[in-house]
C-alpha cells in the first residue's frame, strides 16, 4: 500500500528512556518544500488579488497620488479644501502623534481616498463605454467615427496588461429587453411555422399578455437585473441543469475531441502524461489569474467568471424533488483514474511541485500494468452518475456517506478532474467512414460506466493515444472548456514533446509512490440500483444516431468571398438541408454567447426566419433564377447576422422569456402565452464550436494540427442535433446527433443534406476555391 510506504518515514518507538522519534531527512525536506510552494501560490494569489482589486489603476498609482498629494502640502496648498485638517482632527490615535506625523497620516488616507475614488471611476466611465454596442452592428471594414473614438477610449482605460479577472468589476449588466420588443420579435420567429390561422390565434394570445400580466413580470424582472449581477445566469444554471431529474448522460454533457489528423505519440501512458501535466500547468495560471482574458476585437472584454470553475469541481445529486449543487474543492492535489473497472488516487505533486509529464508516465503505466480485479459492484459504479438523479442521490446518501465508501468517493469529488485510460482505441480514419461517428459516441456516454458525469470534465485517454473530454455542463459552456483544450493540445505538442520511443521527455523518478487503490464496500442493494441506472443509460446510448461530417469541398476561405458571414452561411445551408430531409420547417436553436456581459452565458438565435424559408423555397423552385435566390440568400443572411448580433448585445427572446416564466411561476399567476412558448420543441439545435481562441497552433504553418471540435446530444426525441466548426479556410467539421428510435431523422442521411446545400449555395456565387 502506498500509504504503508509513506508512513515508514515517520516512526516512533517507546523507550524506558521516553520516546525515540525517528524522521527522515527525505521526508522533512519534501514538508519544507512543499510549505515553500503553498506560500508562494498566496503570496502570487495575494499580489493577483491586488492587482484585480484596483485594476483598471495600479498599486504604483496609489504612490503617485500620494507623493503628488503631500508634495502640495509642502508647497503650501492644499488640494484637500480642508479634508484633510477634519481628518487630522477625527484620528483616534491622534494623541500619540507629533502634530507633523498627523499630517502626514491624514495625507496618506486622503491620497488613498481619493485614488480609491479615481478607481471607482474609470470602472464607471469603463463600465458606460462597454455599454455601447452599435460597433457589432457596423457593417465589416466599415467603422464610424464615433466607434473609433470609442475603440481609443476603452483602449486607454484597460490598461497595460490586464490579468484574467481584472475586467469583471467593470463589465456591465445583462439589460432586460422591453415586453413591447419580445412580442414583436416573438411573433417575427414563428411566424414562417405557423399558417394564417395559427399565426392569427398567436397574436392573440401575445398580444394580451403584452396588456397583462407582462408588466407585472417586467417589474420584477426589472427589479432583479438592479439587484443581481445577472438576471438570466443563476436562474438558468438552476432550472435548465440543476433542477433536471433525467439523465444528464447525452442530455446535457458535450464532448471535446482531440487533433483530427494527429496522434503525437500511440503510447497511451505518455499521452495521459504530457496531457495531464498540461493541464496542471493551465490551473496554475487560472489559479493565479495570470490568464489574458478573452477580448473582443483585442480590445473589448468577455467575462471569465465560468473559468473559476473548471478545475476540482463535480455536480452534486439532490434528494427527490431539491436540486443538484456544484461544489468546488480548493486547493485539492490529486487526480482519480479509472481503469477496467478500477479507482486509482494519484499524487500530481511531489516535493512542492507537479509531478513531470515522465513522472505522470510511469504512474499510469503502473495503473495500465495493474492485473487486479474489480472490487464486487465497482466496475459499473460511474453508471450512477449515468442514470436518473434521485436513485443516485438516494444510494449517495444511504451508502456513501460513511467508512471505506465516504473516503473513495470523496477522493473522486475532490479531485482536480476524472482520468480514464480506455481499453479502446478511437479517432479518425479516412479508411472507416463511421470512426468519427464511433469516436463520438465514446466521448458522448462510452460504456456509461466508464466516465465520471457528474465531475466538471472527464479526460479520456484511449489505448492508441487518442484523447478527448466529456464535460458536466451546469458549470461552463463550450467556449470555457474549448479555452483549456486549445491550451493543452499546444502544449502537449509544441512545448512538451516526446522522444524518439514515444515517451515523455526527462527523468523517471521511480522512488514515487505508486497509485493508491480506492475501496469499497458495496452491498447487493447498492449493486442493484447500479445496475438499474445502467440499464437506463445504456438504453439512452443505444438510441443515440451519431454521424462526423467532414465537410472539405471549401472553407472560410471561400464564405468571405462571397462576403457573408461563414456562420449566417452554414446556417442557411442547415435550414435548406432539414427541409429536404423533413419536408418542413422547424423552430431553430442556435446558441450565441452574452459574455460581454458580466457573468453572461448564452442566449438563443432563431436561426428559422421568414427570410431563410423563402430562400429555402427558392432553392427548390426551379422556376426561380440564381440572381433570385441570391438576392434572397444575402437577405437571409444579413437577417441572420442581425439577429446573432441582437442576442449578443441582451435583446434576444429566449432568455428573457425563461425569466418571464419563472416569475410567473414564483408569482403563482399562469400564462397561456409563456406556457406553450417554452413547450415549443426544438427540432433542430444547433452550436457553433469556437476555433483558435489563443491562436497557440499556426494552422497555416501546421495545417494538420486542426482539432476537430465537439459536438451533444439530440434535443428533441424526433430531431436533430448539430455542432460545427468553422476549422481554417478548407474545412468544417460537422458532428449530427438523433435517435435511432425516430422514424423520421437519419444522422448519416442529414450530413449528406447538408454537404450538398453546402454545395449548391456555393454555386450561386460561382466562385472556385484553390485547394490548399
Amino acid at each position: 500500500m502506498a500509504e504503508a510506504h509513506q508512513a515508514v518515514a515517520f516512526q516512533f518507538t517507546v523507550t524506558p528512556d521516553g520516546i525515540d522519534l525517528q524522521l527522515s531527512r527525505e521526508v522533512l525536506k519534501h514538508i519544507y518544500l512543499s510549505g515553500v510552494t503553498s506560500w508562494k501560490k498566496r503570496a502570487i494569489r495575494f499580489k493577483n488579488g491586488v492587482l484585480t482589486g484596483v485594476y483598471p489603476a495600479s498599486p504604483s498609482s496609489w504612490l503617485i497620488v500620494v507623493i503628488a498629494i503631500m508634495s502640495t502640502m509642502y508647497a503650501r496648498i492644499d488640494p484637500s479644501m480642508g479634508m484633510i485638517d477634519r481628518i487630522k482632527t477625527s484620528l483616534l490615535v491622534s494623541k500619540f502623534m507629533t502634530v507633523q506625523t498627523q499630517t502626514v497620516l491624514s495625507a496618506i488616507l486622503f491620497a488613498t481616498v481619493l485614488w480609491l475614488s479615481f478607481i471607482f471611476l474609470l470602472r464607471y466611465i469603463l463600465k458606460a463605454l462597454l455599454s455601447y454596442h452599435s460597433w457589432i452592428f457596423e457593417s465589416h471594414g466599415k467603422m464610424s467615427f464615433s466607434t473609433k473614438v470609442w475603440l481609443v477610449l476603452v483602449k486607454l482605460l484597460s490598461g497595460r496588461r490586464p490579468l484574467l479577472y481584472s475586467f469583471q468589476a467593470s463589465l456591465p449588466h445583462l439589460p432586460v429587453p422591453s415586453t413591447l420588443c419580445l412580442v414583436k420579435n416573438y411573433l417575427e420567429s414563428v411566424r414562417p411555422l405557423l399558417d394564417d390561422e395559427q399565426y392569427k390565434q398567436m397574436e392573440i394570445v401575445a398580444n394580451d399578455f403584452k396588456k397583462d400580466p407582462a408588466p407585472k413580470f417586467q417589474k420584477h424582472l426589472k427589479l432583479k437585473s438592479w439587484w443581481a449581477t445577472n438576471y438570466v445566469s443563476d436562474w438558468w444554471e438552476e432550472y435548465i441543469y440543476l433542477r433536471g431529474r433525467d439523465p444528464i448522460m447525452v442530455n446535457s454533457n458535450f464532448y471535446t475531441m482531440d487533433l483530427l489528423y494527429v496522434i503525437p505519440t500511440h503510447r497511451q501512458a505518455a499521452r495521459a502524461g504530457n496531457v495531464v501535466h498540461a493541464m496542471l500547468q493551465y490551473r496554475r495560471k487560472l489559479e493565479r489569474g495570470e490568464l489574458t482574458p478573452l477580448r473582443a476585437l483585442g480590445i473589448v472584454p468577455m467575462c471569465s467568471f465560468q473559468y473559476e470553475r473548471m478545475f476540482n469541481t463535480t455536480r452534486i445529486p439532490g434528494i427527490e424533488t431539491g436540486n443538484d449543487i456544484f461544489h468546488i474543492f480548493s486547493d485539492r492535489k490529486h487526480l482519480v483514474v479509472y481503469h477496467r473497472g478500477r479507482f486509482f488516487k494519484v499524487w500530481l505533486y511531489y516535493g512542492g511541485r507537479h509531478l513531470w509529464p515522465s513522472e505522470l508516465e510511469l504512474q499510469f503505466q503502473r495503473i495500465l500494468d495493474d492485473k487486479s480485479e474489480p472490487q464486487p459492484g465497482e466496475i459499473k459504479l460511474p453508471s450512477l452518475t449515468a442514470g436518473n438523479r434521485v436513485p443516485w442521490a438516494r444510494a449517495r446518501l444511504k451508502y456513501f456517506t460513511e467508512g471505506v465508501n465516504q473516503a473513495s468517493l470523496e477522493a473522486i469529488e475532490t479531485a482536480a478532474f476524472f482520468l480514464t485510460l480506455d481499453d479502446e482505441a478511437h479517432g479518425y480514419d479516412p479508411e472507416n467512414i463511421r470512426s468519427l461517428d464511433l469516436y463520438a459516441k465514446s466521448l458522448l456516454h462510452g460504456k456509461c460506466y466508464d466516465r465520471w458525469f457528474d465531475k466538471s470534465f472527464t479526460l479520456i485517454v484511449y489505448k492508441n493515444g487518442k484523447i478527448g473530454v466529456n464535460t458536466e455542463h451546469s458549470w461552463a459552456d463550450s467556449p470555457i472548456i474549448g479555452h483549456m483544450w486549445e491550451y493543452v493540445l499546444a502544449t502537449d505538442c509544441f512545448h512538451l514533446g516526446y522522444n524518439a520511443e514515444g515517451h515523455c521527455k526527462g527523468d523517471i523518478n521511480k522512488s514515487l509512490a505508486t497509485p493508491t487503490r480506492l475501496q469499497w464496500d458495496i452491498p447487493k442493494a447498492c449493486q442493484e440500483i447500479i445496475e438499474g441506472s445502467y440499464m437506463i443509460a445504456k438504453g439512452i446510448a443505444n438510441d443515440v444516431d451519431f454521424h462526423g461530417c467532414l465537410f472539405n469541398e471549401f472553407g472560410k476561405g471561400l464564405i468571405k468571398k462571397c462576403r457573408t458571414s461563414p456562420d449566417a452561411f452554414i446556417q442557411l445551408a442547415l435550414q435548406l438541408a432539414h427541409y429536404r430531409d423533413k419536408g418542413e420547417f422547424c423552430l431553430t436553436y442556435e446558441s450565441s454567447m452574452t459574455r460581454m456581459f458580466r457573468e453572461g452565458r448564452t442566449e438563443t438565435v432563431r436561426s428559422c426566419t421568414c427570410e431563410s424559408t423563402a430562400f429555402v423555397r427558392a432553392m427548390e423552385d426551379e422556376s426561380t433564377t440564381n440572381e433570385q435566390r441570391l438576392a434572397l440568400f444575402k437577405k437571409a443572411a444579413d437577417k441572420h447576422q442581425n439577429m446573432y448580433r441582437l442576442a449578443m448585445t441582451g435583446a434576444g427572446i429566449d432568455r428573457h422569456l425563461f425569466c418571464l416564466y419563472i416569475v410567473s411561476k414564483v408569482m403563482g399567476i399562469d400564462s397561456p402565452f409563456l406556457k406553450q412558448v417554452l413547450s415549443e420543441p426544438w427540432r433542430l439545435s444547433t452550436s457553433q464550436t469556437p476555433q483558435q481562441q489563443l491562436n497557440l497552433i499556426d494552422i497555416q504553418k501546421f495545417p494538420k494540427y486542426v482539432g476537430a471540435g465537439g459536438g451533444f446530444g439530440p434535443v428533441a426525441d424526433d430531431g436533430y442535433g448539430v455542432s460545427y466548426i468553422i476549422v481554417d479556410e478548407n474545412l468544417v467539421t460537422f458532428h449530427i446527433s438523433s435517435k435511432f428510435s425516430s422514424p423520421e431523422t437519419d444522422s448519416f442521411r442529414f450530413g449528406q443534406n447538408i454537404r450538398q446545400a453546402m454545395l449548391d449555395i456555393k454555386a450561386l456565387f460561382n466562385l472556385k476555391e484553390k485547394k490548399m
